[in-house]
């Protein structure tokens, strides 16, 4: 399914809904007594687990998603593990997705908490996005479970939607935020370069570099500039989200999917970081699976070190999986065997 388009859309009726801390609140969902405590949902609760998802109370302690378990504790002593459980996680989304169906069949899952709901074309079933965005957060919390709140970004296209469903989550907005041709300046103004989905550091050093400071010189910088700091058409792309082209909701026909990064030798030092890079590859594919609406049946990952050396491994599965948590336990589980072999295998 491919709705992207070159014509600009003034009309704010993309819905981006995001659910909160989705994998702790299943968690509270169906356990009463972890509601109000801080919870953090680990790939496995051994010493050195790594934390992937936190509740609101545990995030309010300071505690941040990648964390090593060990170091949260430290943070917040009080702090409940509890060992991920992606066939729960996906259950509840088949049932959130469900819910959004009702309303239009133009949803997009983005991701196992996050999905794309595009009303451009149901104008006269539902004049109102407010109102539709207000009736699903309602839906979700009576029919799917009490405790699993979302926040609904809506405007012209999918990307400034999910900026919206961000900022949402903080006051004033209470969960619900409209980003459109009237108020898009105002929006953007506070925010830095790393505030948009989809810049990190790097990026907004590239951007810095080249002149551009903020988001919203970003949003007025010509097309050809942006491509000219990017090195890339994704410059271009750039220039078209911030200015209500769409170009996030498609899918392409894939035979693998791939997710690297290179790590520089002061950032190898550190185990918290490269737990967190670990986490964020699977996301990376997590939301590319769930996008094109694939499943993951064999698994690849390497790393090569600085004097050249690499590691390879590769494996099928049984049972296909589709979720980042899932991807994280088995490559892990392989390494540990691999690293427990009485006689390990030479790469």
């Amino acid at each position: 399914m491919n709705q992207n388009s070159l014509q600009a859309r003034t009309q704010a009726r993309v819905l981006f809904v995001d659910m909160d801390s989705f994998f702790a609140r299943c968690e509270q969902q169906v356990n009463y007594w972890l509601r109000g405590r801080p919870v953090g949902v680990c790939v496995y609760t051994g010493q050195f687990g790594c934390v992937i998802s936190l509740s609101k109370e545990a995030k309010a302690r300071g505690l941040k998603a990648g964390m090593r378990l060990n170091d949260a504790i430290k943070v917040c002593p009080d702090l409940v593990p509890v060992e991920s459980n992606p066939a729960r996680y996906r259950e509840f989304h088949k049932k959130i997705i469900g819910v959004l169906k009702e309303y239009c069949q133009d949803v997009v899952p983005k991701s196992i908490d996050e999905a794309i709901i595009n009303l451009t074309n149901y104008e006269h079933i539902h004049p109102d996005p407010v109102v539709v965005a207000r009736r699903i957060k309602q839906d979700i919390l009576s029919r799917v479970g009490d405790f699993l709140t979302c926040s609904v970004g809506i405007a012209p296209n999918a990307f400034l939607a999910k900026l919206g469903s961000g900022l949402g989550k903080k006051p004033p907005y209470d969960g619900l935020l409209v980003i459109d041709p009237q108020n898009i300046d105002s929006i953007l103004r506070p925010l830095k370069l790393g505030d948009l989905p989809g810049i990190g550091s790097n990026m907004a050093y590239r951007l810095e570099r080249g002149g551009i400071h903020t988001p919203l010189e970003m949003r007025y910088a010509p097309a050809h500039r942006l491509k000219a700091i990017f090195k890339s058409i994704e410059g271009m792309y750039w220039h078209y989200r911030l200015n209500f082209i769409e170009t996030n909701i498609a899918s392409h026909d894939y035979k693998g999917m791939q997710a690297q990064r290179q790590i520089s030798a002061e950032k190898r030092q550190s185990m918290a970081y490269i737990e967190q890079l670990f986490m964020t590859l699977c996301l990376t594919l997590e939301k590319r699976m769930v996008r094109h609406k694939f499943y993951c049946k064999a698994i690849a990952f390497t790393a090569r070190y600085k004097d050249e050396n690499r590691w390879d491994d590769a494996f099928t599965i049984t049972t296909p999986v589709q979720d980042a948590v899932s991807l994280m336990r088995m490559i892990r589980l392989r390494m540990e065997s691999l690293k427990n072999s009485p006689t390990p295998p030479l790469f």
